[in-house]
């Protein structure tokens, strides 16, 4: 089982959500414009979804995107902790400031290329 992280918590608040309101994944996956499975997969936490999506999720929940984060105990405006990876890379002290430098930018590059696949 996945962490508590953002995405599982938004997860677990929209399926808390589709259930109070006794409506089927199946049937409210149509009502948001989105496939069942990835309706599934965002349920449990496996994929974040886009704010398009996460808008249609709670205006199909009939409820705001603000509320739809509350109840996932999500503050969306507060900044994103760093990555344990990156602040290592930031505090290694044996690496020059250029040697530092050009490990983040690689570390970005990954990073980048994973979010968009």
């Amino acid at each position: 089982m996945r962490g508590r992280g953002p995405a599982s918590a938004l997860g677990e608040a929209i399926r808390r959500q589709r259930e109070l309101n006794a409506v089927s994944m199946r049937s409210f996956a149509q009502m948001a414009g989105i496939s069942n499975p990835y309706l599934s997969q965002i349920e449990r936490g496996l994929r974040e979804p886009s704010e398009r999506v996460v808008d249609a999720i709670a205006s199909s929940l009939e409820m705001s995107v603000d509320a739809l984060y509350h109840a996932a105990g999500i503050d969306p405006q507060a900044p994103e902790p760093e990555p344990p990876a990156r602040a290592a890379i930031e505090a290694a002290e044996e690496l020059t400031p250029r040697q530092r430098r050009a490990l983040l930018d690689v570390y970005d590059a990954f990073v980048n290329a994973n979010r968009s696949s």
